[in-house]
């Protein structure tokens, strides 16, 4: 690990004032007994639901295109019950940048811990694959108590806030690389260190494919083949799940990806949107359907969250 010991304190201009008031909130969360924490969570994903307009039209209609097969009443329960698992996703992000390892360990079951350690056996690192849950954040603090991580992110406009997430994954991880840095991503897994890669998000750049997602074209990431590629590192799924109850949380793991990378990308995108689409259906709300997953590839194509 390799936190900045910098104080934070040089963020003091009165732009930064939100993000301190929000980051003294998430931290005292902390101090609640965890089924405490999941509820207080719950009821800010419930007020975000009724604040943001914009957002919940966006899931209502993924819901839509996804689920066609649910009654309205259904999508509905559904569409609050991701909004619950939003909120909860704001706390357990708070607890991957500050709680104790021993805390932390102690809510997790895990399944699979064979195949990471097969993988990573063969000195090449591991491409762990997943999807953006909401149980994301979480998920990738999991995989640090199992192997050596180097955490990918996503550099942020607000300098206090970007500085935050990046420390708070290097309390847990070996390193940190931005989301863009390639070459970075590669170096590190031929160091032997486990890359978590979430690719199903819109993408319309390069490295990217128009393949079906629950049956719906939706541009997609290819860049999956090209980092097993370029590594030779072995691509393993994995999945972190959110128990009822507060019971805590199940990290599945899965074998290896046979034959993976194949001749195609984009059959190589699909495939992996096959597999994240079996997840997501075990566990539906905490899939992130607030993102705008089926932007259309071509600006002149319908937009299908436009408004009616």
């Amino acid at each position: 690990m390799n936190t900045d010991d910098t104080p934070l304190t040089r963020f003091i201009a009165p732009r930064y004032w939100p993000v301190w008031l929000g980051l003294g909130l998430l931290r005292a969360c902390l101090f609640l007994p965890f089924p405490v924490r999941l509820a207080v969570g719950r009821s800010v994903g419930r007020l975000f639901m009724g604040l943001s307009r914009h957002r919940r039209r966006i899931a209502r209609r993924n819901l839509e295109m996804c689920f066609p097969e649910l009654d309205p009443a259904r999508r509905a329960d559904l569409l609050s019950e991701h909004f619950e698992s939003l909120g909860m996703a704001l706390i357990e992000t708070a607890m991957c940048w500050w709680s104790p390892d021993e805390e932390v360990r102690g809510l997790v079951r895990v399944e699979g811990i064979e195949h990471l350690n097969e993988a990573m056996s063969q000195g090449r690192g591991a491409i762990m694959l997943t999807g953006h849950f909401t149980t994301l954040d979480l998920g990738g603090r999991f995989v640090t108590l199992l192997a050596p991580v180097a955490a990918v992110y996503r550099p942020h406009g607000n300098r206090l806030f970007d500085e935050v997430v990046k420390r708070g994954r290097e309390r847990s991880a070996r390193e940190t690389i931005p989301k863009q840095d390639v070459r970075g991503i590669v170096n590190a897994l031929k160091r032997n260190r486990a890359v978590y890669f979430a690719p199903d998000q819109s993408h319309r750049r390069r490295h990217s494919a128009v393949v079906p997602f629950f049956g719906v074209p939706a541009p997609t990431n290819t860049a999956t083949s090209a980092l097993a590629k370029l590594s030779g590192a072995p691509v393993v799924p994995f999945f972190p799940v959110r128990l009822p109850d507060a019971a805590g949380y199940r990290l599945v793991i899965l074998p290896p990806m046979e034959d993976f990378p194949g001749d195609s990308p984009a059959a190589d995108a699909a495939r992996i949107n096959r597999l994240l689409e079996a997840r997501i259906r075990e566990h539906p709300a905490q899939y992130l359907w607030v993102h705008r997953r089926f932007k259309p590839a071509e600006s002149a194509a319908p937009d299908p969250y436009a408004e009616p």
